[in-house]
């Protein structure tokens, strides 16, 4: 099995720290709005990336964590006058809910900043006192960049280009330019905690490392996030890690691209985000995943106006086959091993789910031509498909409620397929000419296919069992 590591900007062989077991770690939600595609998209990456390394045996324990303070909730926190952790409480709520109806499993920990403030504390304290950190007057305290050799490492920047690019802001009292805040002193009504350098509370940055250190250790096998993430707040948590311990803080970072809608690129600013809450009432949770699983997870996704009905589409011409050949040889299929074996060279291959999906298509029009046969090895294929594929969170539906489900979100009839409503024109016709024998069988065929034909004197309707 091989991983991009965007550290050394090559696949690599995985090959975790320990033998059978791996420690992730993937950047969670700021909680200061309601989670979009992007969060989603994130989200159900990294639940693929564990649910695989645990098909493959791996013991996995996968933390996630929640921003639940900073600058942006402070700024919620006073628009709204709801104080800024009851604020967080209540976006958490909010975004677990819609994450639960995207159907992506919790982590084995979550982590919060504010449920780990000594820790941060304490790994603030100890960069002071190693050189690393060193506080002002205000109250804050800063990281000197200056100080660890390795920075820019994972970004391919150099501190001299980072420090002739940043200015020191008026009230700052950095040493550079390029100094990030560990530790920010607090303003007046600001949500706040007692430290050693007065009240204040954490620097976005040092929550990750020292909630890594919490729940891990000193070190870790993949960490992951979006491909914004890798400079400032993937950099510095390098800069701050290894400054503390001396050793290699992850084994694989991991990053996955970033949404782009029309051609550019998601923002509150631009007017263009899409809020998963919205997108879930006009498509399956199947759908969404189908859409985006389409692209390298390494590659930025351009959601165009036609991608996620384009992906519900296809998957509702899928779960058409499925519902066939289950009304027709039921559920017990035994399974394809072949099937699953393509399954997981893709996987193995960085996680490559745009080349898996990209097999469901011959598949299932295999399996297609098998029904029409009367082969009933294809119940074994559409078995191993729904137990391979929902992994990645596919055809976990049962058939029949998937269609009504999709009926009832386009507001629409569900439209006949064309080889059925073909097959009921043709056992018309053979009613016509009295060919009694060859209209049975015509009826079988489309019985086979999901659906009924219902004659009246002068016309027949065909319904959707």
């Amino acid at each position: 099995m091989r991983i991009y590591n965007t550290l050394t900007r090559t696949k690599e062989e995985f090959i975790p720290l320990e033998e059978g077991k791996v420690k992730m770690y993937a950047c969670g939600i700021t909680v200061s709005g309601e989670a979009h595609i992007g969060h989603g998209y994130q989200a159900l990456i990294y639940d693929i990336m564990r649910k695989y390394l645990e098909k493959k045996g791996y013991k996995v324990t996968y933390a996630r964590n929640y921003t639940d303070v900073d600058d942006k909730i402070i700024a919620k926190s006073k628009e709204t006058g709801i104080p800024a952790d009851d604020y967080a409480k209540m976006m958490i709520e909010r975004i677990d809910d819609v994450m639960c109806k995207m159907d992506i499993d919790d982590p084995s920990v979550w982590l919060k900043a504010t449920e780990n403030i000594e820790n941060i504390i304490d790994f603030v304290s100890a960069l002071i006192a190693s050189g690393h950190a060193y506080a002002v007057p205000c109250g804050d305290v800063y990281f000197d960049v200056t100080s660890f050799k390795g920075y820019g490492c994972l970004s391919n920047r150099t501190v001299e280009d980072m420090l002739d690019g940043v200015r020191i802001e008026n009230g700052e009292e950095k040493k550079n330019p390029a100094d990030f805040a560990l530790w920010k002193a607090a303003k007046e009504g600001e949500i706040c905690w007692d430290s050693p350098w007065g009240k204040g509370r954490p620097g976005w940055h040092i929550e990750c490392s020292a909630m890594n250190r919490a729940a891990f250790g000193e070190q870790i096998d993949i960490h992951g996030g979006g491909r914004d993430l890798i400079f400032p707040h993937h950099e510095n948590e390098i800069a701050q890690t290894e400054s503390l311990t001396g050793k290699r803080f992850v084994k694989y970072w991991t990053h996955n691209g970033l949404i782009k809608v029309n051609g550019q690129k998601m923002s509150k600013s631009l007017g263009n985000s899409l809020l998963l809450e919205e997108l879930l009432e006009k498509y399956t949770n199947e759908a969404i995943k189908f859409a985006l699983l389409q692209t390298n997870y390494h590659n930025d996704i351009n959601i165009t106006d036609d991608l996620f009905p384009e992906a519900e589409r296809h998957l509702t011409e899928f779960y058409r086959v499925i519902k066939a050949v289950e009304d027709k040889f039921g559920k017990g299929g035994k399974g394809n091993a072949e099937i699953d074996v393509a399954f997981d060279k893709c996987m193995d291959d960085d996680f490559n789910t745009a080349l898996a999906l990209s097999y469901l298509y011959g598949y299932f029009k295999s399996i297609s031509k098998k029904l029409n046969a009367g082969d009933n090895t294809c119940a074994d294929d559409v078995a191993q498909i729904k137990k391979t594929y929902s992994l990645l969170g596919l055809f976990k539906t049962d058939a029949k409620s998937y269609l009504e489900k999709v009926e009832a979100l386009s507001g629409e009839k569900e439209e006949i397929p064309a080889q059925v409503a073909e097959l009921a024109a043709k056992r018309w016709q053979a009613k016509k000419d009295k060919n009694w024998a060859e209209a049975d069988s015509l009826r079988a065929e489309i019985d086979g296919l999901g659906y009924v034909i219902k004659d009246s004197k002068d016309n027949y309707e065909i319904i959707k069992k």
